[in-house]
């Protein structure tokens, strides 16, 4: 049957008369005509809208069924985010889905840190509408599909912190021509970064950091003239960086560290005037600052380029770099003096760290440049460990900012007296002054730091006693005072500072008994007081300390017998108390020590037998029970048998054991009475 032609309520012919200026008009016919252009109108609005709608419609449905696939992949929702994921409402209210308001197609799929499992699913490509993909912090695994590319729209995938593996070349990423931002950080991608990526144009974010990507940069990245993030940080990366970076200018932050990188790096890269971030800690580099460093970098604000091999001189410049925040040039090999002015002109300064250096040059002013500190007014903690820094602390160092919570100075041959005004930075944490030419007495003023959890000041020549005022820092939670020449008591009171946890105060001349009062310092894990003069006891209380790992008082001229309660430290892993004048029998609760790794009981005036129930110590490498008056069969098994990890010399009443110990056989009266005892 032919088809009929469709019936208008006009003709074309009409319309061409209404259109003819040359023919007459009545109002009759003009009032027609308006009306058959208004039908016309409306007629192709709605057949234009009919396949609009049919087209939406479509792909409404393709959007929802690629919805219920990636909804399938996911093998565990532990907070239930996928339940609204149902007929009951449209797909574009589900929970993470946003839509187009004019096409109703899905434009972001955001369902970030649900601690979602599963894979991505492949028909995650059928979202032709989708821009941006937002999974970080789940536990998505297998490997990234490579569909994920064939989204022409796709300007953002971020995938931090999943599980997610497979060589970064497979996802063909130089098909994703509209991607601004890729965010693989904290996956197991492995593979090389492919030179490809070059071709991405309007790439503006690239953070590949902590997977396992191996291989060289390519030099063609140089071509993302977009760029303003580059973040390949904890990788396997080798090689140097190439000279073609440096056409980055707009790059902003420049993160390569922990990876495998060598070489100098290029002049070019140090002209990016846009630069903020330069983090390239932890390689292999080498050469020198630019002098002009400053100048060339000015919008710099963090300098991370600790623990390689840099060396020369720190450049003045460096600190023309006004907006500089955070300066870390640890663990290389510059050398000389730190410029007088360097913090002159950085108000935002937070962080300096000059540790593991050669810097001071061994001269009496090294230090004068802390003055020019005095105007950082933000700085929260500086490191100046390990150089050779010499001379006095200057009094300036009171004018610190009051931000200042670290301040390191241990390893170097500072001198002079601990200045009292130290004090004055009261908002101090930690205060490390170990292992320098300090002396005099430890200053009094130092219990006003009540904020302070660490102080470190072993290793110089203090004398004097220690002052009282310390007790007064109750949120201590470690303190050491070792290798000094302190003397006097230890304080009952220090049982005020409950959160202490690190007490070693070993190498002095300290003398009086041990306060029984310290072992109520619950927190506690490591106690040595060994080579002073201390006397007395071992309190009972020793039992109490739960949490101690280490407990060490060798070398004092302590007596009695050892408490039984002494099994009672139940994660002990070090227990020495070698050279005291210890008496009486090893407890036999030495036994149930089950972590036990190192016991030295030797030089004492120890009697009786040898537990039998210490070989079946697990975890014990080292036992020294040396130079007592110890009778009876040695054991022959467990730490027994090692006759490299024992000592047992000097006991001229013990037989038996191993034959490796070369001990006199026991007589039978002895093995049988000791083996009714096991």
């Amino acid at each position: 049957m032919a088809k009929s032609t469709p019936r208008w309520p006009f003709s074309f012919n009409s319309i061409s008369n209404q259109m003819n200026p040359h023919k007459s008009t009545s109002i009759t016919t003009s009032c027609a005509f308006r009306r058959s252009l208004f039908l016309l109108h409306v007629i192709l609005s709605y057949c234009t809208s009919f396949s609009l709608i049919k087209a939406n419609a479509l792909g409404n449905e393709t959007d929802r069924l690629a919805l219920l696939k990636f909804k399938e992949s996911i093998s565990n929702d532990p907070h239930g985010v996928l339940r609204s994921w149902n007929e009951s409402i449209h797909f574009c209210s589900w929970t993470g889905v946003r839509c187009g308001r004019r096409h109703q197609r899905v434009t972001t799929l955001n369902l970030e840190r649900y601690n979602l499992r599963g894979t991505i699913s492949p028909y995650i490509r059928n979202l032709t509408f989708l821009r941006s993909i937002e999974l970080m912090n789940n536990s998505f695994f297998g490997e990234i599909p490579h569909q994920v590319c064939h989204l022409s729209r796709l300007r953002k995938l971020s995938l931090i912190n999943n599980m997610l593996e497979g060589e970064l070349s497979a996802m063909n990423l130089s098909h994703c021509s509209e991607l601004r931002a890729l965010a693989l950080a904290k996956n197991r991608v492995t593979g090389v970064i492919p030179s490809e990526l070059g071709t991405l144009t309007k790439f503006v974010l690239l953070n590949l950091y902590m997977n396992n990507l191996t291989g060289e940069i390519p030099p063609s990245l140089g071509n993302m003239s977009s760029l303003e993030h580059f973040d390949v940080q904890f990788n396997n990366l080798v090689g140097t960086i190439p000279d073609e970076l440096g056409k980055l200018k707009r790059l902003k932050v420049f993160a390569t560290g922990a990876n495998t990188l060598s070489g100098t790096i290029p002049l070019s890269l140090y002209n990016i005037s846009s630069l903020r971030t330069l983090s390239i800690t932890d390689n292999q580099f080498e050469g020198n600052f630019p002098p002009n460093i400053g100048l060339t970098l000015p919008n710099l604000q963090d300098v991370y380029v600790g623990g390689n091999k840099f060396s020369g001189v720190i450049p003045e410049s460096l600190s023309n770099a006004s907006q500089l925040q955070n300066i870390d040039l640890s663990g290389n090999n510059f050398v000389g003096q730190v410029p007088a002015s360097f913090g002159v002109n950085l108000p935002d300064l937070r962080r300096l760290n000059l540790e593991h250096n050669n810097l001071g040059n061994y001269s009496a002013d090294s230090l004068y440049f802390i003055a020019s500190l005095a105007n950082c007014s933000k700085l929260e903690g500086l490191s100046l460990s390990t150089n050779n820094f010499r001379g006095v602390l200057p009094n300036s160092i009171s004018n610190l900012s009051t931000s200042l919570t670290q301040l390191y100075f241990s390893r170097n041959l500072i001198s002079g007296n601990i200045p009292e005004t130290l004090a004055d930075l009261v908002n101090l944490i930690i205060l490390s002054l170990s292992y320098n030419l300090f002396q005099g007495v430890i200053p009094a003023s130092l219990g006003k730091l009540e904020n302070l959890q660490a102080l470190a000041l072993d290793g110089n020549t203090l004398s004097g006693k220690i002052p009282s005022s310390l007790v007064n820092l109750t949120q201590i939670a470690f303190l050491t005072l070792s290798e000094n020449n302190l003397e006097g008591s230890i304080t009952p009171k220090l049982a005020d500072c409950q959160y202490l946890q690190y007490l070693e105060i070993s190498q002095n001349n300290l003398s009086g008994t041990i306060p029984k009062e310290v072992f109520s310092l619950s927190s506690l894990y490591y106690l040595n007081l060994s080579k002073n003069s201390l006397t007395g006891s071992l309190p009972v209380e020793v039992g109490k300390l739960k949490t101690l790992r280490y407990l060490s008082l060798s070398e004092n001229n302590m007596s009695s017998e050892i408490p039984e309660t002494i099994g009672d430290c139940e994660s002990l892993e070090l227990l020495s108390l070698r050279g005291n004048f210890f008496k009486g029998n090893l407890p036999s609760s030495l036994a149930s020590l089950r972590g036990l790794q190192y016991l030295d009981l030797s030089q004492n005036n120890l009697t009786g037998k040898i537990p039998q129930d210490l070989q079946k110590l697990p975890a014990v490498e080292y036992l020294n029970l040396s130079f007592n008056d110890l009778e009876g069969v040695v054991p022959n098994e467990g730490i027994f048998q090692d006759t490299t990890a024992i000592s047992i010399v000097g006991n001229i009443k013990l037989c038996g054991g191993v034959p490796k110990l070369q001990l006199p056989r026991c007589p039978k009266t002895i093995e049988s009475k000791q083996g009714k005892g096991k």
